[in-house]
């Protein structure tokens, strides 16, 4: 019995190159295979840290200790510090969180964009299998079918098309 994690099966399969298609960022978080379980657990830390600062509820509370030293910085009157303040404490703590939230929400939404492009892409392939029942299968054999009536009708009338309009015999 092997020690490792099974990794699980890609939900929209293998790309051509036979990288795995998931549903969900998380579910790439089986490292490569033969990785072992230092790789494992920097992946899993990695995401748990990123979903944990990448959230309002952090960003609102680096906005609070954010604002704890400007009384500080204020009292000071010195531009360069309250720029400082700015640039440095506020904006760094607090523009950190929303960033990611909003990387966070772009992702779900270009996630669901890609995997519907995918499964209609699969319907289109499906369609265009000559060997699937419907589809171009169909089209085919209806465009078979006017192409015989059309050879069939051409044949009897063969001299008749080669007279110009307008001449009767």
């Amino acid at each position: 019995m092997s020690d490792s994690p099974q990794p699980r099966r890609p939900h929209f399969g293998f790309t051509r190159r036979g990288l795995p298609v998931h549903e969900s960022a998380l579910d790439h978080l089986a490292p490569a295979p033969g990785a072992g379980a230092y790789a494992r657990f920097n992946a899993w830390l990695a995401v748990k840290v990123t979903k944990g600062v990448g959230s309002m509820s952090c960003a609102y509370i680096f906005g609070a200790i954010a604002l704890i030293s400007l009384p500080a910085a204020i009292s000071t009157h010195s531009v360069i510090i309250l720029v400082s303040w700015v640039a440095q404490t506020f904006l760094q703590l607090v523009l950190l969180s929303i960033i990611i939230v909003g990387q966070s929400v772009q992702t779900q939404a270009s996630d669901a964009r890609s995997a519907k492009t995918f499964e209609d892409v699969e319907v289109v392939i499906d369609r265009l299998d000559t060997g699937t029942q419907g589809g171009i299968t169909e089209i085919m054999t209806a465009q078979q079918k006017i192409l015989d009536a059309i050879a069939v009708s051409q044949s009897g009338e063969r001299g008749e098309r080669l007279r110009p309009r307008g001449e009767r015999t």
